[in-house]
């Protein structure tokens, strides 16, 4: 099972059920679960320690590093927050697809809102 095959076939799913925001919220739980709660941050050993959380029980050790080296844009061996939610949607090419309805639908909601203010 590698990481791509995982998150391809969830992330897709979790966003048509929950929507743009509702996916960065479920994103931003699964980095809480990850992330070491000391740092603050996903290092490799708490990934190793809370993967099972996620159901990446079966990731071997070099997926595990490969995860790390991929989202780890700093090169500091930790991924961040926001390292870990760009990572996620770099490795599902669907959402990345999708991604840009999402910031449309977003954006159309912002207008709407700042519109309805002003009547």
């Amino acid at each position: 099972m590698t990481t791509n095959n995982v998150f391809e076939d969830l992330l897709p799913m979790m966003a048509n059920k929950l929507g743009g925001e509702g996916l960065i919220k479920e994103l931003c739980n699964g980095f809480d679960l990850l992330m070491d709660k000391e740092k603050g941050v996903i290092t490799l050993d708490s990934l190793r320690k809370n993967a099972a959380v996620l159901g990446l029980q079966d990731m071997k050790e070099d997926e595990l590093v490969s995860m790390m080296k991929e989202g780890d844009m700093d090169r500091d061996g930790a991924l961040t927050q926001m390292e870990f939610c760009v990572l996620m949607f770099r490795l599902s090419p669907e959402l990345m697809e999708e991604s840009w309805f999402w910031l449309e639908e977003a954006l159309q909601h912002e207008l709407d809102n700042n519109n309805n203010s002003f009547l």
